[in-house]
């Protein structure tokens, strides 16, 4: 903490000794730095929002596929249920 002070007093005296163009150059670069990273943070939002839809498509479309599955193995049951009820109708 006593070290901090005076890098504290030093840096406000360096700022206070600045000249007006000094500040708002840092300033207008400041701005600058802050409209990029919003920038950049609205990007990730929106690439995280694309690839959760492309995962909610990737699952939808699974469950889709698991269910034609299902049918069509309980259609082959069916087919497979009424072979056999006619043979052994056969064999009476």
């Amino acid at each position: 903490m006593k070290i901090a002070l005076p890098l504290i007093l030093a840096g406000a005296l360096a700022l206070g000794a600045c000249s007006d163009k000094a500040q708002n150059e840092t300033s207008e670069a400041a701005s600058a730095v802050a409209a990029d990273v919003n920038a950049t943070a609205a990007e990730a939002v929106d690439d995280t929002s694309a690839a959760l839809d492309a995962a909610g498509n990737v699952a939808s479309n699974a469950a889709e596929a698991t269910g034609s599955a299902l049918d069509n193995a309980g259609d082959a049951i069916g087919n497979a249920a009424d072979r056999a009820g006619d043979e052994i109708r056969n064999e009476m």
